[in-house]
C-alpha cells in the first residue's frame, strides 16, 4: 500500500471542508502537516488529485474517483477495529442518521430519548434533507427513504409502509363545500410539491397526477397549508393520521382510494460494507417496532 491511512484521513479533511486552512482548523494540526500529506499522496500515486485556487481546492477526475474508493476503503478498516474492540460490549461511537423532515420531526424525535438511554454510547447526528442523498458525499451512515429505490449498491431494509390519505380542513370545507368523488377536484385549491413530480401522483383510479395550485419543498409545508384552510393535499399516513383522528383533517374518497403509488414503501438504506453496521442495526431495530406509520 503506498499511502497511509492517516494522511488518507487529512485529505479528505480538506475534500470536505474545502480548503488546505479549514482541514488544519477542524484536525487541530499545522498546514503544513495538511499540505505535505497531499503532496505525499500525489506524489506517490503520479497523479494530481486537487485543482489549488486561491479561494478553494477542487478535486480533478482522478480525485473524485479517489475520493469514492478511499472513503469505502477506510469504512471497512474502521469496521475491522470496531469489532474487534467492541465484542460484548453494546455499540458506541458517532451514527448519522438522514430523513426527510415530516419523518424526522413526526416519527424519529419522539424516539430519540428513548433510543440514547438504551444506547448512551451513540453519538446521533440528525440531517433532513428533502430529496435522496449521497450517503458517501454526505458523510451519512443511515438514511430512511420514503418511495421507490433505485440505487443497487444499497442495503435497504424495509421498515414499513405509511398509507397515503387526501385531506383536506373542516374550514375548507365550510368555504368551498364537501367533495364525495375525484371528479370534483376540479376548480378546487390543490397544495402539492414542486419536486420531485411524482410526488403529485395520487392514489385515485388511474394513478392521477394533480397540477397544483400550491407547490412546496416539504411535506410538513404541504400538511401547515392544509391545516392552515389553503386546499387539498395528499399525505403520509405517518403525518396526518393525529391530525384526522382529532378531526384537524378531513380524510377524502377514502371508499374509492386505491393503494402502491410507490410512495407508501419506507427503507432504512445504508452501504453493505458500512463499518458502522452494529450501530445501524441498533437503530433500526429500536426504531422500526415503535413507529407510529
Amino acid at each position: 500500500m503506498r499511502t497511509r491511512s492517516d494522511d488518507l484521513e487529512i485529505f479528505l479533511a480538506v475534500v470536505d471542508s474545502g480548503g488546505f486552512s479549514a482541514a488544519a482548523e477542524v484536525l487541530d494540526i499545522q498546514i503544513a502537516r495538511v499540505s505535505r500529506a497531499v503532496s505525499k499522496i500525489e506524489s506517490q500515486l503520479g497523479v494530481s488529485l486537487l485543482n489549488r485556487t486561491t479561494r478553494r481546492v477542487e478535486l480533478t477526475d482522478e480525485g473524485r474517483q479517489f475520493v469514492k474508493t478511499v472513503r469505502a476503503g477506510l469504512r471497512q478498516l474502521q469496521q475491522a477495529e470496531e469489532e474487534i474492540v467492541s465484542r460484548g460490549e453494546l455499540p458506541k461511537g458517532r451514527l448519522r442518521v438522514d430523513a426527510a423532515s415530516p419523518f424526522l420531526f413526526h416519527q424519529l424525535v419522539p424516539l430519540i430519548q428513548p433510543f440514547r438511554e438504551a444506547y448512551p454510547d451513540i453519538q446521533l447526528e440528525l440531517t433532513s434533507n428533502e430529496g435522496f442523498v449521497d450517503l458517501l458525499e454526505k458523510q451519512t451512515d443511515v438514511a430512511i427513504r420514503i418511495g421507490q429505490l433505485t440505487d443497487s449498491t444499497l442495503h435497504a431494509r424495509p421498515i414499513g409502509k405509511s398509507e397515503l390519505y387526501i385531506v383536506t380542513s373542516p374550514e375548507y370545507v365550510s368555504r368551498r363545500g364537501c367533495l364525495h368523488h375525484p371528479d370534483e377536484l376540479e376548480g378546487h385549491d390543490l397544495i402539492g410539491f414542486n419536486s420531485p413530480k411524482n410526488l403529485n401522483r395520487w392514489p385515485l383510479s388511474g394513478g392521477v397526477e394533480i397540477e397544483p395550485t400550491i407547490a412546496v419543498s416539504n411535506g410538513e409545508l404541504v400538511r401547515q397549508l392544509t391545516l392552515a384552510g389553503n386546499g387539498i393535499a395528499c399525505l403520509s399516513g405517518f403525518m396526518v393520521k393525529k391530525d384526522i383522528e382529532q378531526g384537524r383533517l378531513i380524510p377524502l374518497f377514502e371508499s374509492i382510494k386505491t393503494g402502491n403509488t410507490g410512495r407508501e414503501q419506507i427503507n432504512a438504506v445504508y452501504y453493505k460494507s458500512s463499518s458502522v453496521a452494529r450501530r445501524i442495526s441498533a437503530f433500526i431495530e429500536f426504531i422500526q417496532p415503535r413507529l407510529s406509520l
